[in-house]
């Protein structure tokens, strides 16, 4: 054979090898394993918006911020931060119990105050929800939250692999 045949059947044989391995990296196989699932529960508020309760992705829920809104009258709850912060666990803890998980299962949580003066008021509520080895947390003070809420959180969870 000539060289340049040669080459040619080389690069065709190099291409489909190639090939072979871009199809298997898109195999059914790989893409079920990186499938996400919505999460919803009729035990904390519904979505206001265009945005889901909660995002499971293997193993891993990406829950949206909750604000201190009972699920069953729809309306915020009264009393101020502290109020609003049990409401807010709770809820959370709704979303996360959908998914099969608990509050010990929360590794990252973002609590938003519409006054940092509420710190230590919310910080006694979430207290009582992560006792032991609590999540990394940051708390930021916003200008406004919805329905002129005082506290949103939101929550990220891993579920270990047993």
């Amino acid at each position: 054979m000539k060289k340049p045949i040669m080459k040619n059947i080389i690069r065709c044989m190099l291409i489909l090898v190639m090939a072979a391995g871009f199809a298997a990296c898109g195999s059914s196989t790989a893409s079920e394993t990186n499938t996400k699932k919505v999460i919803f529960t009729p035990d904390a508020p519904k979505p206001v918006g265009p945005y889901s309760q909660g995002i499971l992705f293997e193993a891993t829920l990406y829950c949206a911020g909750q604000i201190g809104i009972d699920p069953n009258t729809g309306e915020l709850v009264e009393g101020g931060a502290g109020e609003e912060t049990d409401q807010v666990i709770r809820n959370l803890g709704a979303v996360l119990q959908a998914a099969n998980m608990s509050y010990e299962d929360v590794v990252m949580a973002t609590m938003f105050l519409k006054d940092l003066n509420d710190y230590s008021t919310a910080n006694e509520v979430y207290a009582r929800y992560f006792v032991s080895d609590p999540p990394a947390r940051q708390v930021v003070e916003v200008s406004r939250i919805p329905r002129d809420g005082n506290v949103e959180i939101s929550v990220i969870a891993m579920k270990s692999p047993i």
